[in-house]
């Protein structure tokens, strides 16, 4: 069973910039999709950025792009995302989740994510003045 922990959220001012990480732990192969969603009060799940391991198909959503950009570090062990430029509609709990076997990215976009196998608990992130 993959387990997914997320950290770096907080609250910071309009304009200002938080980096999430999301430590990855158990089995998993080179076949898989991993990224982040994020779900604000009242509001539907949205998935903001993710990839494919495989063939590093990326996605990331309108209302982050050129914002928000995903990556890892070497041993693809932890993924994160850094959130320039903040907004207080990007104010949401953020979720990393993982499709351990397979490269399909649609859950990201919209379609019910059946495949994704874990979740993070979330991180809170906050963008007031």
């Amino acid at each position: 069973q993959v387990q997914l922990v997320e950290s770096g959220g907080g609250l910071v001012q309009p304009g200002g910039s938080l980096r999430l990480s999301c430590k990855v732990t158990g089995k998993i192969t080179d076949y898989y999709a991993i990224g982040w969603f994020r779900q604000a009060p009242g509001k539907e799940r949205e998935g903001v950025w993710c990839w494919s391991y495989n063939d590093g198909s990326t996605f990331d959503a309108k209302s982050v792009k050129g914002r928000f950009t995903m990556s890892s570090d070497e041993t693809k062990t932890t993924v994160y995302l850094q959130m320039n430029n903040l907004q207080p509609e990007d104010t949401a709990v953020y979720y990393c989740a993982i499709d351990p076997s397979s490269v399909d990215l649609r859950p990201w976009v919209g379609f019910p994510p059946t495949r994704i196998s874990s979740w993070g608990r979330g991180t809170q992130v906050t963008v007031s003045s």
